[in-house]
């Protein structure tokens, strides 16, 4: 852990430079969450995140903040929340695919740098900035990779 780097300083880091709504919660465990509104995420098995990773860097689509879960082997995508709120059939589709989409009130926890959060949780491609890609830029790099018979019907 850098000198300096607590829950606190990362929770501000989160909120002034790369403007999302992150809070340490509890305070006492050092945990960084935040509520999804203006920024939401997909988070999905981490082979299907590396290949949806390479295929967006192929085509030169900026990534935007990237975290892996280790312990589940997942990897969640920060996103900006341009999904249509209601359409079940999008829905349906990233379901078969493993695919969860944390919308509007959901919770996502972000890496802090405690010791055992860094087990938990670890940036893939760590957020600079506000930048976040489209949603459906990201959800058209997991239709590319994902099986025929697992597409939309």
């Amino acid at each position: 852990m850098p000198l300096g780097d607590t829950p606190r300083s990362r929770c501000q880091f989160y909120r002034r430079e790369c403007d999302l709504p992150a809070v340490v919660d509890p305070p006492e465990l050092g945990r960084i969450v935040m509520r999804a509104g203006s920024v939401w995420a997909l988070t999905m098995p981490s082979s299907l995140g590396q290949a949806v990773k390479v295929h967006m860097q192929n085509r030169s689509i900026p990534l935007g903040p990237i975290l892996a879960h280790p312990r589940s082997n997942r990897w969640t995508f920060l996103i900006a929340p341009d999904l249509p709120e209601s359409d079940t059939r999008l829905f349906a589709e990233l379901f078969r695919l493993n695919v969860a989409v944390a919308r509007t009130g959901s919770t996502i926890a972000l890496p802090s740098p405690t010791s055992t959060a860094a087990a938990i949780r670890r940036w893939i491609v760590p957020p600079r900035n506000h930048f976040r890609p489209s949603g459906q830029v990201v959800v058209a790099a997991i239709r590319a990779w994902a099986p025929p018979d697992r597409r939309s019907r």
